[in-house]
């Protein structure tokens, strides 16, 4: 017969089978429907419950924290609403292959089927958006949905679960078995398919790796840059994913991403060997699967990546090898290329990169590419530079140098509104790091809420917002495609300096680039985030070209 003493709560299960994987924080918005979990947190005082405004903004803290540990983020909301609000992270986290899970109340199981109030069937709504999605309607097998969800998680392509709690499990009394931590098992490359690649490079001219995904840690980003530095192969990175290798070694040559350098552009095209290492090769990648053409690519092609479903998804590798980063990084020393000579090709290549990374003038008294050269002076190599969408981000990723790992953290789903929340999870997880959230005036408004979550917890980050008066992205297009019908796209913002006051934080305007450098000595003054409004003109639509030159094309081009 079992004891009273023995039995636990499915809330205090569930809380205790984090703690076991060595989870420590998570991110969300309480509600009703998973109280039984918030109390068994009282139980551990080491567990922080991060509270946040908005469960979008919850989820995508927990997307960046994973980044940042390794672990997978941890993100707890209630039913209908904050399920619906909490899936733009749910789809970050699956397009970058960040490991994270979301717990979401669901009603009792015994008003289940009926429309019961804010009920929806999490299995149909999540089905696409993660790697899994489940319902625990036992407490005494949550341990092994827990097990389950982070084996998921980790292994393969990483990426996120969702599982629904219903209310009334976990407020159930039994008795549970406790789990172990999770040592997740990666795929490794073998002896022949590592041979098989130094083969390949041995017989290029011009070979250029790329590197991206998910999946990466410090340890591995070393590895390779030790790896292209030993036999001088130049090395590029994925759409937003910068931090992977050190910027400033000479063997960087680029993004290959939205607004990509014309000579790197050119050298995908013209690679007799790309060795893609992590990355998927999707649409940001591929210049909308134009610098490589599926089925087949004109470019022989080594597509080394974790999960072996990805390989041959969209391109027919020549060698396709299923392995994750961390381990394919881990085996790159054994291969042996003594003999080859690219650093003439490596050297062009850099020669672009660093031309193309030279500030350029854009209309208007406030040089934006001036101020990211700043930010780069001033702030240490480790600092954290986070950013969501909009046209506004082209400025930091050409003119920053990104230098550590975790150095970047931003959305390959294009989503906005990620740069505030990424960032207070960013501080939360690196306290000692210099943290900068990118937003513009459209992109800081989907989450900018967050920063109350920042002033809450004492979180010294700055956030700067670049406002325009409009949805610039959008307006873009718009003059492209249908040059001077300007539709939905202009906004009407409030001060977001004093609004930043309003949370609590230090905020100010600035107008213009010498004016910068000493608002930044007062932000990082100031003793908690602070806010610097950056007023940009309109016209500056991109590091290289005005809406008006859009629009003038667009017109002669009979559009």
């Amino acid at each position: 017969m079992t004891k009273q003493s023995d039995l636990r709560t499915g809330g205090q299960i569930l809380v205790d089978c984090l703690v076991s994987q060595g989870i420590d924080t998570a991110f969300g918005v309480p509600g009703e429907s998973y109280l039984a979990a918030l109390d068994a947190m009282a139980d551990h005082p080491d567990f922080n419950f991060v509270i946040c405004r908005q469960e979008g903004g919850a989820a995508m803290m927990a997307d960046a924290h994973a980044r940042l540990t390794g672990k997978p983020g941890i993100c707890f909301v209630t039913r209908g609403p904050g399920a619906t609000n909490a899936s733009a992270g749910v789809h970050i986290a699956q397009q970058d292959s960040t490991p994270m899970i979301l717990f979401i109340g669901q009603v009792g199981r015994d008003m289940m089927e009926r429309e019961a109030f804010q009920e929806i069937d999490y299995r149909r709504m999540f089905g696409p958006l993660c790697k899994w999605v489940a319902q625990i309607d036992q407490a005494e097998r949550i341990p092994e949905f827990v097990s389950r969800a982070f084996h998921t998680a980790l292994q393969g392509r990483p990426g996120p679960v969702v599982l629904a709690l219903p209310e009334d499990m976990l407020t159930d009394a039994v008795e549970a078995l406790s789990i172990a931590p999770v040592t997740p098992s990666l795929a490794t490359p073998g002896a022949g398919a590592l041979s098989a690649l130094e083969g390949a490079l041995q017989k290029a001219e011009r070979p250029l790796i790329v590197l991206g995904g998910g999946g990466w840690n410090a340890a591995a980003k070393a590895q390779v840059e030790a790896f292209a530095d030993r036999w001088r192969l130049p090395v590029a990175v994925s759409f937003r994913c910068q931090h992977l290798f050190d910027n400033a070694q000479d063997c960087y040559v680029g993004h290959v991403g939205i607004g990509i350098d014309l000579g790197l552009a050119e050298a995908v095209r013209n690679t007799d060997l790309l060795v893609v290492l992590g990355a998927r090769l999707g649409e940001m990648t591929t210049g909308g699967y134009t610098l490589l053409q599926p089925p087949r690519p004109k470019q022989p092609l080594v597509h080394v990546h974790p999960g072996a479903e990805e390989l041959g998804r969209v391109y027919q590798p020549t060698l396709a090898i299923n392995s994750a980063v961390t381990t394919m990084a881990a085996a790159l020393e054994t291969i042996d290329l003594a003999g080859s000579d690219w650093e003439p090709w490596r050297a062009s290549l850099r020669t672009s990169y660093e031309a193309f990374s030279k500030p350029t003038v854009i209309p208007g008294p406030l040089q934006l590419a001036e101020v990211v050269r700043f930010l780069d002076e001033k702030l240490p190599p480790d600092a954290i530079h986070c950013n969501g969408a909009g046209n506004y981000s082209t400025w930091v990723h050409r003119f920053h140098s990104y230098r550590t790992f975790g150095g970047q953290l931003a959305p390959t789903s294009g989503s906005m509104g990620f740069g505030t929340p990424a960032a207070v999870a960013a501080k939360i997880a690196r306290p000692d790091a210099a943290v900068v959230a990118w937003a513009g005036d459209g992109c800081f408004l989907m989450n900018g809420q967050e920063l109350a979550t920042a002033v809450q917890y004492g979180l010294k980050i700055l956030v700067i917002v670049v406002n325009n008066g409009q949805y610039g992205t959008i307006r873009m297009h718009q003059e492209r495609e249908y040059p001077g019908r300007v539709v939905g796209t202009q906004l009407a913002n409030p001060d977001f300096a004093a609004l930043a006051r309003a949370y609590g934080a230090s905020g100010e305007i600035v107008e213009t680039t010498e004016a910068f450098p000493a608002a930044f000595e007062r932000a990082m003054a100031a003793p908690g985030p602070a806010l610097i409004e950056l007023r940009l003109d309109p016209e500056a639509i991109t590091p290289t070209t005005t809406l008006s030159a859009i629009r003038k094309k667009s017109q002669e081009e009979g559009r």
